[in-house]
């Protein structure tokens, strides 16, 4: 395992930890996997994007993640430094190999088959107390709590965060496939809820997760008995809903677009912006409608963000 050492002395706006992965995303449209006959590679991981997109936005983002020694491995470090992530916590694995996800294109929640080793090696010693003393946002995903070490890992110090007064985030981005039952997703889920973490959600996560329709209010109730003050519900085309505990549910509808080129990073990029202004100290209302223009601009584009364009420049 490499040694790693936080050089950043200063503060650090968002520590995203979990997985980094390379996605092969499907050229044909609107096709499950079994009929993609071909795909395009892009760097992925939802923490990975969130990290990606904060950085892009002028924040100081570090990404704890763990790669394989190997020719993906090498193409997600050199695609993380060209954006100006942090990434003196990424472990180089020489016994593993760098995880691999396999995605459909679709408007919708894209099929995919995950493919993974690297990913979930995650350990307490790439997370110092020291780096989450300085640490304003603490953010993970229901995917990197889906597997031992990262699970424990995350745990522990999601709640040495918490005590040393980082705000936690999580994308409860829940997909069966990946957890031993659904029985310890909820057990991992609420005990990362204790933190009252920034929750986002999305309708289809939650529909994996309970296995059945509930109303939104239903599932609002159930994060905020677990302790959580603020969960954001995506709802596709038709926006999203906010609720803080024990004040009115706030509503903003999707902007308008003419064409979804692709929805993979849609909720990471909706999220990054959330997480953004939240750190800017904007209204609630400024981080959903920030929010909402990022999420906006990944929709009309394949894989990442452009990196042609000023970002700030659109959401501001």
């Amino acid at each position: 395992m490499n040694n790693i050492i936080n050089n950043n002395k200063d503060g650090i706006d968002i520590l995203c930890v979990g997985e980094v992965l390379v996605d092969f995303i499907g050229h044909q449209e609107g096709v499950l996997i079994n009929e993609t006959r071909d795909y395009h590679r892009y760097l992925g991981g939802s923490p990975t994007n969130v990290a990606m997109n904060s950085t892009r936005l002028g924040l100081n983002t570090i990404l704890v993640a763990s790669v394989g020694n190997d020719g993906f491995g090498s193409y997600i470090t050199e695609r993380l430094a060209s954006v100006g992530v942090n990434t003196n916590h990424l472990n180089v694995l020489d016994n593993k190999s760098t995880s691999v996800i396999f995605v459909s294109r679709s408007e919708g929640t894209p099929d995919f088959i995950p493919y993974r080793s690297a990913d979930f090696c995650i350990y307490e010693d790439q997370i110092s107390r020291e780096t989450l003393s300085h640490t304003k946002i603490f953010h993970t995903t229901c995917f990197a709590l889906s597997k031992n070490p990262a699970q424990k890992t995350i745990l522990k110090k999601a709640q040495e965060a918490h005590n040393l007064g980082c705000k936690l985030s999580i994308d409860l981005n829940y997909a069966r496939k990946l957890w031993k039952s659904q029985k310890n997703a909820f057990k991992v889920i609420k005990t990362y809820c204790q933190f009252n973490p920034l929750i986002k959600i999305s309708e289809d996560d939650m529909l994996r997760l309970f296995e059945k329709e509930l109303p939104h209010e239903d599932i609002f109730e159930f994060f905020h008995l677990q302790g959580v003050d603020t969960v954001c519900l995506t709802l596709g085309s038709k926006g999203v809903k906010l609720s803080q505990k024990g004040k009115e549910t706030i509503q903003m509808p999707a902007i308008k677009i003419d064409k979804v080129m692709d929805s993979t990073g849609a909720g990471d990029a909706f999220w990054s912006g959330f997480l953004f202004a939240y750190i800017k100290e904007k209204s609630i209302h400024e981080c959903l409608d920030i929010a909402l223009k990022l999420a906006a601009l990944k929709l009309q584009n394949v894989g990442r963000l452009p990196d042609n364009i000023n970002i700030l420049s659109k959401l501001l």
